[in-house]
């Protein structure tokens, strides 16, 4: 296995696959490889997490 090149698809950046993420990956039963760069996962993440805890403050 050795590093790959990925395009985002969010932000049209080139960012590395390294090896250690895709054994990573495999380890962990992923079929796909990430479509977005560290960055735009993370703001990805972000963006769930402060959508959820929004929604969940509104029920009480």
């Amino acid at each position: 296995m050795e590093d790959k090149t990925i395009l985002c698809k969010d932000c049209n950046s080139e960012f590395t696959f390294t090896e250690g993420e895709q054994a990573f990956y495999k380890e962990k039963g992923f079929e796909n490889e990430p479509q977005r760069c560290p960055e735009c996962r993370k703001a990805r993440k972000q963006q769930r997490n402060s959508s959820r805890n929004f929604s969940n403050n509104d029920r009480w």
